[in-house]
């Protein structure tokens, strides 16, 4: 039987993280987590009870709400991959859109907020066998993860992947407007005080700005392969 390991895949937003730790999952025969969609739960959690918008942020009443939130990955077998589910309700749609992209950044800052949800995915991967992506996944989760991969690409080329994304969900937004989301998260993100996005001193840098979602997942099945026969 081949040993099981641990994937953590880091980086940026709309670097494609997401694509490829689930493709990457399902050809390993691992668990797929996806941390940002956890995260977005709960920004969606607090839009729907009107603790966040684009002014302000009750960030008291959402840490005293916490024990409130239930958070659920359900395998869709039609899809092919778990959805997320809010407390027992599917909200995988409602997490997606632009609405939650503009405020899950600053939800991803409350120390409270993270707490909770680093504590429930070390849970997840304690028996390896995973791929998880996020922003500390190599940082904070599992500091000792055989692979970790840090993703990036230019802003221009993720804010392009994101509005097509959107476009084709038939969501009515402009490109613009997506680069200065893409712009915007990159700063909360890597500049927050609680576990901010930075590389990991033993990840594998994988700029993708020039690569095509074949190319990128035959590398890092490879990577993984690698790593896994040692």
């Amino acid at each position: 039987m081949k040993r099981k390991i641990t994937i953590a895949i880091d980086g940026f937003s709309s670097t494609g993280k997401s694509t490829i730790a689930k493709e990457l999952a399902k050809k390993l025969g691992y668990i797929y987590v996806d941390t940002g969609a956890m995260y977005r739960a709960v920004t969606w959690y607090a839009m729907e009870h009107n603790l966040i918008d684009e002014k302000r942020l009750n960030s008291a009443e959402l840490i005293a709400d916490l024990d409130k939130i239930s958070l659920q990955f359900i395998y869709n077998k039609e899809l092919g991959f778990a959805e997320m589910y809010l407390n027992n309700v599917n909200a995988e749609k409602e997490i997606r859109g632009m609405a939650v992209s503009k405020l899950v950044s600053t939800i991803a800052t409350i120390s409270e907020v993270r707490k909770k949800l680093v504590a429930q995915q070390k849970i997840m991967g304690k028996n390896k066998g995973i791929v998880m992506d996020g922003r500390d996944i190599g940082t904070v989760v599992f500091k000792d993860a055989e692979l970790k991969l840090f993703m990036t690409a230019s802003p221009e080329k993720r804010a392009t992947r994101r509005y097509k994304e959107l476009l084709e969900r038939g969501d009515d937004v402009g490109y613009d407007e997506i680069l200065k989301n893409v712009q915007h998260r990159d700063y909360i993100d890597s500049t927050r005080e609680d576990s901010p996005l930075v590389r990991a001193a033993d990840a594998v840098d994988f700029d993708n700005s020039n690569m095509g979602l074949e190319e990128q997942f035959e590398r890092i099945y490879n990577l993984a392969l690698d790593i896994i026969a040692q």
